[in-house]
């Protein structure tokens, strides 16, 4: 075996300084059979020539174009192989990771927005959708009151993945249960009863559109729609007295599942 000095090579540890890769790939790619260094000192120690160095920058450089350490190896060993098509083919996987990682980009941006902003519509389709008297305004100034909490950050992840049909779907929904609701009360439907009772059940899967809704919460809304007084002008707007009757089924729906609705809390 020639001397470290006759042979003029460079050492594992050169090496890995020179092309900035791990002695530990190194010594695996020598294991595989897939760069070995062409020479030994005396004392055993691996020594790479000008020769095995090329090869080596070859590597790094297919290895940073994506190949697998079996496609650096037909390229690089195979006479046959057709470089260019392993190189197409390559070419093709990285604009598909390069369209999702711009979808997920995309994804990112809208969640942000929705943390920041609530609805991802404009003006004029808020208008379209929640009709003239909905306020752009609104989501703003709930942003500001509620954005430190679970509630928000949930309705925010549910506004991220919609655009205007899923919220003109929402808008249906809750315009269809308050036209039940109203046409309950005309009917005489008294809290507590079973239909009172599927009423109130209702409201928590159609409010499930903007956050999960527990039975102490929905008391909690119920004391806001009758007190509020946007609230209460929209409900009562659809029938006199109908935000305390609302309230009242709440009420009584909570009792029948053991929750005192003096006490409740938002939880």
């Amino acid at each position: 075996m020639p001397d470290a000095a006759d042979a003029d090579g460079l050492t594992v540890g050169q090496v890995s300084a020179r092309l900035g890769v791990t002695v530990r790939a190194l010594h695996h790619w020598d294991e595989i059979g897939l760069a070995r260094p062409s020479l030994r000192t005396a004392a055993g120690y691996r020594l790479y020539t000008a020769g095995d160095l090329e090869r080596l920058h070859r590597i790094v450089v297919y290895r940073e174009l994506g190949l697998g350490l079996d496609g650096i190896r037909s390229v690089l060993d195979d006479s046959t192989a057709d470089v260019p098509g392993a190189l197409r083919a390559q070419r093709a996987q990285v604009a598909e990771r390069i369209e999702r990682l711009r979808r997920l980009g995309a994804g990112l941006d809208r969640m942000i927005d929705a943390h920041e902003r609530g609805l991802l519509l404009t003006a004029e389709q808020q208008a379209a959708i929640f009709g003239p008297r909905w306020n752009p305004d609104w989501s703003a100034q709930a942003r500001r009151r509620y954005g430190d909490t679970e509630q928000w950050r949930q309705y925010a992840e549910r506004s991220a993945s919609r655009g205007p049909e899923e919220w003109q779907a929402v808008a249906d929904a809750v315009a269809e249960f308050d036209r039940a609701l109203g046409d309950a009360m005309d009917a005489g439907v008294t809290p507590g009863s079973p239909e009172a009772n599927r009423l109130v059940e209702r409201h928590r899967e159609v409010f499930a559109s903007y956050f999960p809704l527990t039975r102490q919460m929905q008391v909690c809304l119920g004391r806001m729609f009758e007190t509020d007084p946007g609230f209460a002008a929209h409900y009562d707007g659809i029938r006199a007295g109908l935000a305390t009757w609302f309230r009242r089924i709440i009420d009584a729906d909570a009792r029948a599942h053991g929750i005192d609705p003096d006490t409740a809390t938002w939880e």
